[in-house]
């Protein structure tokens, strides 16, 4: 029974790293095909839609992470167990490398793939790619873990926040915050520009967002439900 439910919320998160990947660097993708008729913003308003989404849909079946940054800071949290670590960080590559695989087999190699590759020397791109990544695990400890925080609004929230991170940093770094979603492009089209630097910024600038959440979080007084942890995982 627990190899069960593990395998599904594996698969849950593959899913949703799969929809993340295929509307949102397949929207790129299609606005290069179709001569930028998209246009910047509507490539933002792509992955904020659909990481909204996929938040509404598998919230309440995988705690919705399709980022192994926010995987990785929940577990330093020790709001995540050890055993499922692997298991999501696997299915989450998985799930980015075969949207991308399969977008280029439908669209072929435009766009380059929607990989995401600085468009800044390596030291602005880092900080671009660690600030964005910091302001989105911020965001999810809230809605994730907080149970001040209105409920329902986790989807929003968090969909609005890669949207205006995708806004202000598409064009320098491809503001990818999400090391599974630099990765599918990267393996489908052998593009490895700088890759590291879409791991290393955004799983350090997670583990900072929840320190710095957990520092702030005031203590609530005797008997106010507010302080309790919301469960981030079913």
């Amino acid at each position: 029974m627990i190899v069960g439910q593990r395998t599904r919320r594996a698969a849950a998160e593959a899913l949703g790293t799969f929809f993340l990947v295929l509307v949102g660097p397949g929207t790129a993708m299609v606005d290069a095909r179709v001569g930028g008729a998209v246009g910047h913003v509507g490539v933002a308003l792509a992955f904020a839609f659909v990481v909204a989404a996929m938040v509404s849909a598998l919230g309440h079946l995988s705690g919705a992470h399709i980022n192994p940054a926010v995987t990785l800071a929940f577990w330093s949290s020790r709001r995540f167990p050890s055993a499922e670590v692997i298991p999501y960080v696997a299915a989450q590559c998985g799930g980015a490398v075969a949207a991308s695989l399969t977008l280029r087999a439908v669209l072929g190699p435009v766009g380059g793939l929607g990989a995401t590759v600085p468009q800044l020397p390596t030291g602005p791109a880092f900080a671009v790619e660690w600030l964005l990544s910091f302001a989105l695990m911020f965001v999810i400890m809230a809605v994730a873990t907080d149970v001040r925080v209105a409920g329902g609004s986790a989807a929003l929230a968090v969909g609005f926040t890669v949207g205006f991170c995708a806004l202000l940093g598409g064009p320098l770094t491809g503001a990818s915050m999400n090391p599974a979603r630099s990765l599918g492009p990267a393996v489908a089209g052998d593009l490895w520009q700088a890759h590291w630097l879409y791991w290393a910024a955004p799983i350090t600038a997670a583990l900072a967002a929840t320190r710095v959440y957990d520092f702030l979080r005031p203590v609530c007084p005797p008997g106010h439900p507010g302080d309790a942890d919301r469960l981030e995982h079913p």
